[in-house]
């Protein structure tokens, strides 16, 4: 099969346009498995499907090898948040606020093995990016504001990074407080960006679930840097964050 300079699709997975842009010379094989990746993540972990593997393990099936593992990453960053990062905050189990950026990191994984060193997946607020865009170019990552759709909050220049943004703009009020059962309060959006996308996807829901309290929370989490955006309009970023906005 001829082998493309650069091989770049967008599939409706998981329930949103999820993209990947490979700037190598690759076998386009290697992107139908990582879609195929994809797929396989969202009949497993719907909780949409009733009769997905994590929909049957919370009616009390035993989980199989792969969801135990992933259920087992996400009581690991249940501890790491006191707790903020819940799969069983909404009052059924859903390890969706890791499991999205844990698929692409999959993706990508899949991707490298067949030699792409320079790519970028997103998929809704979650972009991982490994490499460059051309030579000598960082990725740029735009990060979406949560009041203006034709606006972005920041740009983020990076090589080896993973973006995972939380907030209710784009799936209502999903996130809620796992103490009082409540959407938070005060809080537009979470941005997390650090070296595993499924980890800045959790940290990310955490500190959105934290509200007013999750910005000094995210000022703690060593290589993992944060933008999180007040609904009095207040943008407050740690200092890693700013390093990468462009």
């Amino acid at each position: 099969m001829p082998v493309a300079e650069r091989t770049a699709r967008v599939e409706h997975v998981m329930g949103i346009p999820v993209g990947i842009d490979v700037r190598d010379a690759i076998d386009p094989r290697a992107v139908d498995r990582a879609f195929a990746h994809l797929r396989w993540v969202d009949t497993t972990f719907s909780t949409y499907v009733a009769d997905s593997d994590i929909a049957c393990v919370d009616t009390g099936a035993a989980p199989s090898p792969q969801v135990r593992a992933v259920l087992a990453r996400c009581d690991v960053l249940r501890r790491r948040t006191d707790g903020w990062f819940d799969v069983h905050a909404t009052g059924r189990l859903d390890p969706s606020g890791f499991v999205k950026g844990w698929a692409l990191e999959g993706a990508a994984t899949i991707l490298a093995d067949a030699g792409a060193r320079n790519l970028c997946l997103h998929a809704g607020g979650d972009v991982l990016v490994r490499g460059e865009r051309a030579p000598g170019l960082a990725w740029r990552v735009g990060v979406q504001h949560p009041n203006r759709r034709d606006r972005v909050a920041a740009v983020l220049a990076a090589h080896d990074l993973g973006v995972a943004t939380s907030g209710a703009y784009e799936r209502g009020a999903h996130i809620v407080d796992p103490r009082s059962g409540r959407p938070p309060q005060g809080v537009l959006s979470v941005t997390v960006a650090g070296p595993d996308l499924g980890t800045a996807d959790a940290y990310a829901t955490a500190a959105f679930a934290m509200g007013l309290d999750g910005p000094a929370w995210t000022a703690t989490l060593g290589d993992y840097a944060a933008m999180t955006i007040l609904a009095d309009g207040r943008v407050l970023s740690t200092p890693g964050l700013d390093r990468l906005d462009h």
